[in-house]
């Protein structure tokens, strides 16, 4: 049983999925939610303009903050919460290099084929880099 468990969050079923299965699978293992803001997927145009960019961080930030207290709802216990800025795959590896992390439990599409190949997949870039076990929940 993991003593401390990462679980990628970013309000998707998926995440949701992932967060639901470590709350019924482990339920005395300290658990961190990440949220990952992506800033090459955040809209150029929006940035474009003066002062935009930290808008629009601010919101993604605050964005992840009721993300984290919709997390709440949906399970019955305590966790952790950090948010980084970066790819969400590396930002997980990194995160799950760099603390003290037993686990990382993540969502996944299950995109297939074609689609899988040009949109890339950040469970499977995990699974290989990551220093620590990974359960893939989808």
């Amino acid at each position: 049983m993991p003593d401390h468990v990462l679980v990628p969050y970013d309000g998707t079923p998926q995440s949701e999925a992932a967060l639901t299965f470590v709350a019924s699978e482990w339920p005395d293992a300290a658990v961190t939610l990440l949220y990952v803001i992506d800033p090459v997927t955040a809209g150029l145009g929006k940035r474009a303009l003066p002062g935009s960019s930290e808008t629009w961080y601010e919101h993604t930030r605050e964005t992840a903050r009721d993300h984290f207290d919709e997390a709440r709802d949906l399970v019955d216990r305590s966790f952790d919460t950090r948010i980084e800025v970066g790819g969400p795959a590396r930002v997980v590896v990194d995160v799950a290099d760099s603390e003290e992390f037993d686990h990382v439990v993540l969502g996944s599409h299950g995109r297939e084929g074609v689609s899988r190949i040009l949109l890339g997949s950040v469970a499977e870039t995990v699974v290989r880099r990551a220093p620590v076990p990974v359960t893939v929940v989808r």
